[in-house]
């Protein structure tokens, strides 16, 4: 008897087993039938789209490295010469400093001192020239926002306007960028109004 009902158990479960089976296979049917098979042209377009993105994509990302890598060659030292153009302007201060300073302004160490400081200034230049680092032309220019930030307007009726009369301080440029603008002051026409206004005329007749 026990054998009878092993051998049952054991049919059942093995038809159980195929139901399950064939259920399944019913579906993976329907669910096929639902799904359009692709061409193998297809198949082999999709590919090819996704080959030609990933290179674009690669591609992209070497550009990206070689500029990366351009810039640090050309441009690596662009803080430490704009850290360095400090060091100009002092030497400049100094000079207009004991030029101003009449105690020393007569005496035989006077000449010498501005003749240190003229050189120590010409070498300093040289070397960023030597370095791609030029200094920006100003004087009797058109202010071109890209080089030069007007400080201050000096009323000149023999001059166009935007002219630039004075430099405050000196610009450079380190190859194509600009490493720090001119600070300048700019020519600037006096309106025929404002000659002709009261006020002025009362300066004139006190000048007179």
């Amino acid at each position: 008897m026990e054998k009878e009902k092993t051998e049952d158990q054991n049919n059942s479960e093995i038809q159980e087993t195929l139901e399950k089976k064939e259920v399944q296979q019913t579906e993976a049917q329907t669910t096929g039938d639902n799904i359009e098979e692709k061409t193998p042209e297809e198949k082999i377009a999709e590919l090819e789209e996704k080959i030609v993105r990933q290179y674009a994509e690669m591609e992209n990302q070497r550009r990206r490295y070689e500029k990366e890598r351009d810039d640090a060659f050309e441009y690596g030292g662009f803080s430490l010469a704009r850290e360095t153009l400090n060091l100009i302007d002092n030497l400049e201060r100094s000079k207009i400093t004991l030029e101003n300073d009449e105690s020393i302004k007569n005496s035989e160490a006077f000449k010498k001192i501005i003749d240190h400081i003229d050189i120590i200034y010409s070498d300093m230049i040289s070397i960023l020239k030597k370095n791609n680092i030029y200094p920006i032309e100003s004087i009797g220019k058109k202010l071109d926002p890209n080089l030069h930030q007007a400080m201050m307007e000096i009323e000149d009726d023999n001059k166009d306007s935007g002219i630039i009369l004075k430099e405050i301080q000196k610009g450079f440029m380190m190859k194509d960028r600009l490493l720090r603008p001119s600070l300048v002051g700019v020519s600037k026409k006096v309106n025929k109004t404002e000659q002709n206004s009261p006020e002025n005329k009362e300066n004139d007749d006190k000048k007179k």
